[in-house]
Order: C-alpha cells, then structure tokens, then sequence
C-alpha cells in the first residue's frame, strides 16, 4: 500500500481547495444565467458576428470554457455543445466540442482518482465491486455503452469511473468515441437553434430510446465475440 507523502497531502488539499472555490465562485456570481438557453438565444447574433471576425481566438475560448465546466462538473454542458453548433457550425463544432469534452472529462475522472479514490473506496467499496467488476469482465465495451447512453449523467460516469481500475489513456480514447454519437446530434441541435424552446424538447423519449438501443451495442458485441472465441476453443 502507498504512503503518503506531505507533498502529496499538500497537492490534494490544494487542488481540493482549488475546484471547491471554483465552484463557489461559479454559483456565486449565478454563472447557470450565463450557460442557459435563454441567454444563448439572445446572444448569439452579438456572438456570431464576433466569431465571424475573431474564429481562432472564439474556437480557443470556447473549448477551454467547455473543458473547465467539464472538468468542474459544472451545468451548462448541453448549452455549450448547442452553442458550438449555432456558432461553428456543424464540423467545427463537433471537433470543438469532441475534444473539449473529452478532455474535461478526463481531468474530472483524474481528479476524482487522486482527490477522492482511497475516501471512497472505503466507504463505498461494496457499491463500488460492482462497476468494477463490470470494468474487468466487459473492460472498455462496459465504459462506451455507459458514453454511449446519456440516461446517466456523463458528470457521474467521470467522477465514478476515477474511482476504477480504468487506465487514463483508455478512458479518455473510449470517451471520445463513445461521446461522439451524442455530440454530433446536439451539435447538430445547436444549428437549428431558433427551432429549439427548452432542453427537455432536445432530449426527447425517442432520443433517448435511440442511444440506448446504440449503447447496448458494444455488449451485444462482446457477447458475440466471447461465444465465437468459446466455439473456437471448443473444437
């Protein structure tokens, strides 16, 4: 078992104190009014036009805007990806957003690990078997079905997966495929924005229903690939 190191101890209480502070200030100074559709609609045309005039620097901004309320576990994801839309475009959008949300992602999932791993692991370990458990029967598969179904919260799949065995590399490769799907439709959403009068609209039953059927499609796989490999090692 690994020792702490003060430095190690003082790099936690740091970090800890610098994500609790970030997030006090966000709330604070009521940052959700800034990540909210109404004032994506009423800004856009104002956005637009800076973007037009602006396009490296507004791409840059807006992807280290994305990966900080990722990374954050801030609210305000889904507007931000319609965002990408209604000012990218659908391609530049969808890179801008695929990357950024993978790369916040993984340092939430890095953050979870370092912060949070041994606290929870103690006190939910039992909960905790089963996703691991999952993670060493199916490995990846288990991750992208869980990328690929936005029934849960990709901010909980960050902060649950830390606390695996899951390597960084592969998380944050399966992560970006596994999100791709869902970028790409509500990049694509963020295009039509003037259509759009609420969030609960975008994710419809249909929708979801439709990335379900798609998440379950890694597992059929697996499953498909054990029972040819079991046939192979029978004959």
């Amino acid at each position: 078992m690994k020792t702490k190191t003060p430095k190690t101890q003082a790099l936690k209480i740091t970090l800890a104190l610098f994500f609790a502070l970030a997030i006090v200030l966000f709330f604070y100074f009521d940052g959700t009014q800034y990540l909210s559709l109404e004032a994506l609609k009423a800004k856009r045309l104002a956005l637009a036009d800076w973007v037009s005039g602006h396009f490296a620097v507004a791409i840059l901004a807006y992807v280290g805007i994305y990966i900080a309320v990722t990374a954050l576990s801030l609210p305000g994801a889904l507007v931000l990806t319609l965002a990408g839309g209604a000012l990218f475009g659908v391609i530049w959008g969808t890179i801008a957003v695929s990357f950024a949300s993978s790369i916040g992602a993984t340092l939430a999932f890095v953050a979870a690990r370092f912060l949070l791993g041994d606290s929870i692991r103690k006190r939910f370990a039992d909960r905790l078997k089963v996703i691991e458990e999952g993670i060493r029967q199916d490995g990846a598969f288990y991750l992208l079905s869980l990328r690929l179904v936005p029934l849960i919260p990709f901010f909980i799949v960050n902060l649950v997966m830390g606390l695996t065995p899951i390597r960084v590399s592969v998380f944050y490769i399966v992560s970006q495929i596994g999100m791709l799907p869902g970028t790409l439709a509500f990049v694509f959403a963020g295009t039509q924005l003037n259509e759009i009068t609420s969030l609960k609209g975008i994710v419809s039953p249909k929708l979801l229903l439709a990335f379900a059927i798609i998440g379950l499609m890694p597992l059929v796989l697996k499953l498909l690939l054990n029972a040819r490999n079991k046939g192979k090692s029978s004959k």
